[in-house]
């Protein structure tokens, strides 16, 4: 194609942010996710299309940097409990799918006529999934502290140090360099890790407090800090040979304890969000279009199998470790992909004289399709849970006995409201009619959510209010209202309103009282009257209301304290 000549490193960011900005709101316009259409312009900008991306290295840069603050921003939020809660069913699920994924894939690449070392390295490939990818999808769908987020976090990691030691494996077994240190190399890294862990447990319990406290006198200074500690993490896990994505995560849990972690996950989330665009458009940039042209039935062969098998491969192993079909499904649509490790290590394999560069475009193509497709599916996962909800009874166990769903620490099962959320707002409104002695009952899709509100004596309940079956498991036949304080995502293209799902499903439990949900605008407030609410609360509007009858009327307001994020 023709190429756009830039003639300096500034003009070549200039032109690549307004091809992200016009191709991204044309995405919008089209109701496609982001991400893809971030791809898309690394695809145009690249040699494959324009040619417009030269300068290599600051766009590896900022890439770089931005992986580092995503997974800062991940870790900054992680609760300690969760971790040890959760470390077994993540080591379990991310090992297990790395097994019967490498056995599966081999064996496919061998029917399809692949030499054993090529199906070999494709197999191997085929396990690793894009953790920048995933972590970004499930942060705009705010699902990252929901159960299912949580545990894919957790096996991504996992699968993260495994594409750590096969890359330390590859290079160091020397097949064509003439080098036999592989095993110190391990060691070197497993030792590398456990010293960094041992850091941010010393920095945690004797820095990380009383530095934030004084760093926080000058807001923008507690910002930088917590950019450098990304970056500084991330580039000593580097050096020591762990990935940046692991440093970067251990970084942020070396601030999780702070009382002002909230404060630098607000100032940085868009800051993230500049940055990953690079990685989006480094990443379509380094897929080359020239190679795709071979082995196209066995890129839908291996696409089909990444894209159905891997995650049916997480849903089996979910189930079997006792937890429910709903959460095995949306864990398992996050491995539906393959990452751009994939491509680095099959690249390493044709450095090395193991495979050709017919086994990279397979790979390209494989990736291209996944990428592109899992996006779609993790992004509407809801509409595919109803989709296929019938058909994946055999991979849950009876009483999933490992939800934390049915672990309910209260005998009472008669409540006056339920209130799905349990925000700042919903406990609010949770303490609130406590205090006036009315039985409540808080539902949440994050556990530790539903943890805070069983510490402040209130009874909650773990869940999903668009799951028709946990609905209709709920004690809702004495209950008077129901009161959903769900936040709509704000662009309404990032998963489904939550609310008018509700609306739709509660009917059908028995529930005979009212609805009430939130809205921010006017026009939100008629559609959901429309959808069935019968009554809608604008906290915006309700709080302004009630602030000039209180500056009017000189009336004091009886408060309830709310408890510290």
């Amino acid at each position: 194609m023709t190429e756009i000549i830039v003639r300096t490193v500034f003009e070549e960011m200039a032109a690549l942010l307004v091809m992200s900005a016009v191709i991204g709101f044309l995405g919008i316009l089209l109701r496609q996710p982001l991400i893809v259409s971030f791809i898309a312009v690394g695809l145009i900008a690249g040699p494959s299309g324009f040619d417009v991306v030269r300068s290599d290295a600051q766009i590896s840069l900022l890439s770089e940097l931005g992986i580092a603050v995503l997974l800062f921003l991940v870790g900054i939020k992680l609760d300690v409990k969760l971790i040890r809660s959760l470390g077994a069913v993540s080591l379990m699920t991310g090992l297990g799918q790395i097994f019967f994924t490498s056995i599966f894939g081999f064996l496919i690449g061998l029917a399809l006529g692949l030499d054993t070392i090529t199906s070999l390295y494709v197999a191997v490939a085929l396990t690793f999934s894009s953790t920048i990818i995933i972590v970004k999808l499930l942060s705009d769908k705010r699902e990252i502290d929901s159960l299912h987020g949580q545990i894919a976090l957790g096996f991504l990691i996992v699968q993260d140090l495994v594409v750590v030691l096969a890359m330390i494996i590859l290079s160091a077994v020397g097949i064509g360099t003439g080098e036999g240190h592989g095993s110190i190399n391990i060691l070197t890294a497993l030792g590398s890790g456990v010293a960094l862990v041992g850091l941010v447990m010393l920095f945690v319990r004797y820095v990380a407090d009383p530095l934030t406290e004084r760093l926080a006198r000058a807001p923008e200074l507690l910002v930088i800090f917590a950019i450098a500690q990304a970056a500084m993490f991330a580039a000593i896990a580097d050096f020591v040979g762990l990935s940046k994505e692991v440093g970067g995560l251990l970084a942020g849990i070396s601030l999780a304890s702070t009382p002002y972690r909230e404060t630098i996950a607000a100032r940085l989330s868009p800051l993230r969000d500049f940055l990953l665009l690079f990685f989006f458009i480094a990443l379509g940039a380094t897929l080359n279009l020239s190679l795709l042209g071979a082995h196209v039935a066995g890129a839908a062969v291996f696409s089909l199998f990444v894209l159905i098998g891997n995650p049916l491969i997480v849903l089996a192993i979910m189930g079997y470790m006792g937890y429910r079909k709903r959460t095995g499904f949306f864990a398992g649509l996050t491995v539906a992909q393959i990452s751009e490790f994939s491509l680095i290590f099959i690249a390493m394999g044709v450095s090395l004289g193991h495979v050709t560069e017919d086994a990279l475009g397979l790979t390209t193509m494989v990736g291209l399709v996944t990428i592109a497709t899992s996006t779609y599916m993790i992004t509407y996962s809801h509409q595919l849970y109803r989709l296929f909800e019938p058909l994946l009874d055999v991979f849950e166990r009876k009483g999933s006995p490992r939800e934390p769903g049915g672990d309910t620490l209260y005998g009472a099962r008669e409540y006056d409201l339920v209130i799905f959320g349990l925000g700042r707002l919903g406990t609010a409104i949770g303490l609130r009619l406590k205090n006036k002695g009315l039985r409540v009952l808080g539902v949440d899709f994050n556990p530790m959510a539903v943890r805070q509100w069983r510490e402040l004596g209130l009874e909650a309940e773990y869940g999903d209010a668009t799951d028709a079956e946990f609905l209709a498991g709920l004690p809702l036949d004495h209950a008077q209202w129901i009161v959903s304080t769900i936040p709509i995502h704000p662009t309404g293209l990032s998963h489904e309103d939550t609310r008018k799902t509700l609306l739709q499903l509660t009917p059908a439990t028995g529930f005979r009282g009212k609805i009430a949900v939130t809205s921010h605008n006017r026009l939100d407030t008629e559609d959901l009257m429309a959808s069935g609410a019968d009554f809608v609360l604008e906290p915006f509007q309700d709080a302004a209301d009630r602030a000039v009858e209180l500056l009017c009327g000189g009336e004091e307001m009886e408060r309830t304290t709310m408890p510290e994020n």
